[in-house]
């Protein structure tokens, strides 16, 4: 057995020990194996084609029920995935930042748990999707998501038949998305994961109770802003509490007046001398360095802080102004300490681009959005196997090329009657090809600096796996 064949046994073995269960082995090594080959759909029917062509009902019946309905812990799995692939990372670099995202599905029903009309980042609209929240750990060689969990929006959280149909655990409330991450990030912390700077973009950064809470465990963030966020500018402050004029309790909290007012950050930002600003270069890219203008001040958030009894303290606001734009194009608070160079504060907030590569790997090329099940087990049973894909990939160090045609060429030969249950038969008239990842393509142009990862050979796929007996459990 080869260098790659020994290491993937053992990285199974790794996951084996978090599934349990001697009759899950065989389902967990075929369902690993069938993210990791070449293929244009990873849902369980078609892997199983590509792994035994010969035997596509067996496997498809055991790696269904696998992912499906056998109860072992996706957290677990996630967490071996992370002890298994972190050493490689962090041979690469210190771990630089704890990376907040989600990232939606788009769904064409209404049964899929969790399924609601919601913003969906991969169509850039609202539409009928999925959405789940993740946590990722970086740094500038590679990243890993370590936690991974749907959405559940308030009408399905409150909806108890539709609950109990797709089985949603009974623990399982209504969180807003910041609270989920927060659950995520205090979990990271409880298993000593390596600490970083928390990276996420507005719809994170513009709640103040999440940047209060990342604060109050010890964590620095550069996290984005909406233009409108209101900041008191450097030098100033809300006014103190009112003088105690001798009857009831004194006053304790800080107030503002007519004239005494904080201001949006676009405002703060279209008033700073042109000087303030300065090119800055963050990354290398395919069409030369990255870089544009940025400005750094000490400000103080402003939002509900007539509730507290004294002002916020100061942390940065870092705003970026590209060349040629009428105005400044996005903005950052950063609790960076006040010494912290303006490319240092630049190359922190600009790393979660790799948040945005871990999503395209996933889903274009390990299947992330390719479960077609119903059910919350099946949703994170199959997330947690293509983050286990991704993870021993990164630990691998090889690039993926999905459309590599010396590896399709030796991918086992299917039966000439095989047909995914749901494909059009071959009688029928053929219709236009579409292109399924057109939203993606902005996506993989900004990108394609970064480098690949390698997938297993096919030919390696039979030389792991043997011949296997599946069996249901």
């Amino acid at each position: 057995m080869g260098t790659k064949e020994s290491r993937f046994e053992e990285f199974v073995e790794r996951l084996r020990a978090a599934v349990g269960h001697a009759d899950r082995d065989e389902p967990l090594r075929a369902y690993c194996m069938g993210l990791m080959l070449p293929g244009d759909r990873k849902s369980v029917e078609p892997m199983a084609a590509r792994i035994d062509p010969q035997r596509v009902g067996a496997l498809h019946q055991a790696m269904h029920h696998f992912v499906a309905n056998a109860p072992w812990s996706e957290d677990a799995v996630l967490a071996a995935v992370r002890d298994w692939a972190l050493p490689s990372i962090e041979a690469r670099g210190a771990i630089r930042a704890w990376i907040v995202d989600d990232t939606g599905f788009p769904k064409k029903g209404k049964h899929s748990v969790g399924v609601a009309r919601q913003y969906c980042g991969q169509l850039g609209k609202q539409d009928n999707c999925q959405v789940a929240v993740s946590l990722s750990v970086a740094n500038d060689a590679a990243s890993l998501p370590i936690a991974f969990r749907l959405y559940l929006p308030e009408d399905w959280a409150s909806d108890t038949a539709r609950r109990r149909k797709a089985g949603v655990p009974d623990d399982v409330v209504f969180r807003t998305k910041p609270e989920i991450a927060l659950a995520q990030i205090e979990a990271a912390l409880h298993a000593g994961v390596p600490r970083g700077g928390v990276l996420a973009d507005a719809a994170y950064g513009n709640d103040t109770d999440f940047r209060d809470r990342l604060t109050a465990l010890g964590l620095p963030y550069a996290v984005g802003i909406q233009s409108s966020c209101t900041v008191w500018p450097p030098g100033a402050a809300p006014l103190p509490p009112k003088p105690y004029a001798g009857m009831g309790r004194p006053p304790k909290l800080v107030r503002r007046d007519g004239r005494h007012q904080p201001i949006a950050v676009k405002a703060l930002a279209m008033a700073l001398p042109s000087s303030r600003y300065r090119a800055v270069v963050w990354r290398q890219g395919t069409a030369g360095v990255l870089r544009s203008r940025f400005a750094a001040v000490r400000v103080r958030p402003a939002h509900r802080d007539t509730w507290r009894a004294a002002p916020r303290t100061e942390e940065w606001l870092l705003i970026e102004w590209p060349p040629g734009e009428g105005e400044p194009t996005k903005y950052f608070l950063s609790t960076l300490p006040a010494s912290t160079p303006l490319k240092a504060l630049v190359d922190l907030a600009k790393l979660r681009w790799r948040i945005e590569r871990d999503y395209q790997d996933l889903k274009q090329e390990l299947g992330l959005g390719h479960y077609e099940g119903r059910g919350w087990r099946g949703f994170h049973h199959h997330a947690a196997l293509s983050i286990a894909a991704y993870g021993f990939l990164v630990s691998e160090r090889s690039p993926i090329p999905p459309s590599s045609t010396r590896w399709h060429n030796k991918l086992p030969r299917r039966p000439k009657s095989f047909r995914p249950r749901g494909a059009p038969h071959e009688a029928r008239t053929p219709r236009a090809k579409l292109d399924r990842h057109a939203t993606l393509a902005d996506r993989r142009l900004a990108h394609r600096d970064a480098p690949t990862m390698s997938m297993l050979p096919p030919n390696d796929a039979e030389a792991i796996l043997g011949t296997s007996c599946f069996m249901t459990q």
